[in-house]
């Protein structure tokens, strides 16, 4: 849902991104207020002073969303969670965890924490406002002041709903938790009712694209999708956590490798491995040892003519990171590092000795597979 982003700056030890989609809202922010908001409260003021506005009101939702979700970050800190950082993207902004609450209260006290901190910041903002407006100060500033209190009091009680992945549906959700005794059961039934706030935000874009707000109808819409694939997504990750947590890779490789030597000219490497097995990177081995790989990638600009005369040894390279892993590496940190890396396969060696391979593929097969079996357990 979230692509990596540009890092900003780091705050308490926390990583704060923007992703590309951000642009978006903040384009999106900018044009509304300063055809909408600020006209409808302030109006007769020049077109420049509702520029500025409008730019001041789109910097203060983005360090609104960043206190909101820091708040979240310092709570999760606290309990054990581990963060990953703080990511700023269309629909608001997220902090991302690395694993699930320990306990229900812990997942309550990070959920509440959002809300709260918005809450404030509404108080805050109203506060000066009106301050602001007794004090006589310029109504350019006054009205950057009662954009925040509104947007923050709208953000908080958003976020109230109770409906995962919002704060209210994670909040929901650990009281679920501690009365059911199952996070699996208490994610399944808030995702459930994720989903149909979702479809009652869809059906609400729909009525108000009828009734001609065409940019406000295809928003709701948006971010109704947006919730419902969250929501699923949200249990499904759970359950693949559940599979995949403190398991080693090993338990999930394939053992059998298919390797090719130094020696095995480009024709052949192409007639009986790439078109035999369609994998686009094969482990090589040299002297019983892994020497590198070698893909198709590498050898793309190799002339036809030539492939006959070429051996794999001119095109091999260096394992990294990003495609080797230790057999005792943890399973849910292998698939993540795929995701991270985008690949789809991954080469398990240790000191130098290849043990198996393991694809993206066989991770989701045998998930399925255990998933299945396991459907019926309580935690």
């Amino acid at each position: 849902m979230i692509g990596k982003g540009w890092q900003l700056f780091k705050l308490l030890g926390f990583s704060v991104r923007v992703d590309a989609s951000w642009l978006i809202i903040a384009v999106l922010v900018i044009w509304s207020l300063r055809i909408g908001f600020f006209p409808h409260f302030y109006p007769d003021l020049a077109e420049t002073a509702y520029l500025g506005m409008a730019i001041a009101g789109a910097l203060g939702l983005f360090l609104s969303i960043v206190f909101h979700e820091l708040a979240h970050s310092l709570v999760a800190r606290r309990t054990g969670v581990e963060m990953r950082g703080i990511t700023l993207f269309v629909f608001g902004g997220v902090a991302e965890m690395e694993g699930e609450p320990p306990s229900p209260a812990a997942e309550f006290n990070i959920a509440v924490i959002g809300p709260i901190a918005s809450a404030l910041l509404a108080a805050v903002s109203f506060g000066i406002w009106a301050v602001g407006q007794q004090q006589g100060w310029h109504e350019p500033t006054v009205g950057v002041f009662l954009y925040l209190g509104v947007i923050n009091g709208l953000l908080a009680a958003f976020n109230m709903v109770p409906a995962f992945p919002l704060d209210g549906g994670r909040i929901a959700r650990s009281l679920l938790w501690w009365f059911l005794g199952s996070l699996r059961k208490a994610t399944a039934v808030t995702s459930t009712m994720g989903s149909l706030f979702a479809m009652l935000l869809i059906v609400a874009g729909v009525l108000v694209l009828v009734q001609g707000n065409v940019i406000g109808g295809v928003w709701w819409i948006l971010l109704g999708l947006f919730l419902r694939t969250a929501a699923a997504g949200s249990y499904q990750q759970l359950l693949v956590r559940r599979v995949l947590q403190g398991e080693p890779i090993r338990r999930f490789m394939q053992p059998n490798v298919q390797t090719v030597e130094p020696s095995t000219s480009i024709q052949d490497f192409v007639d009986n491995y790439v078109y035999r097995f369609h994998f686009k990177m094969f482990p090589v081995i040299e002297d019983g040892r892994l020497a590198g790989q070698v893909t198709t990638r590498s050898i793309q600009e190799v002339p036809r003519e030539e492939w006959q005369n070429r051996r794999v040894a001119e095109f091999i390279e260096p394992c990294r990171d990003c495609n080797l892993i230790d057999p005792d590496a943890d399973a849910l940190e292998v698939l993540s590092q795929m995701h991270r890396h985008g690949v789809s396969r991954m080469l398990v060696a240790r000191d130098g000795q290849l043990e198996g391979v393991i694809s993206l593929k066989d991770m989701m097969r045998l998930i399925a597979f255990k998933l299945e079996l396991e459907a019926d357990e309580g935690t």
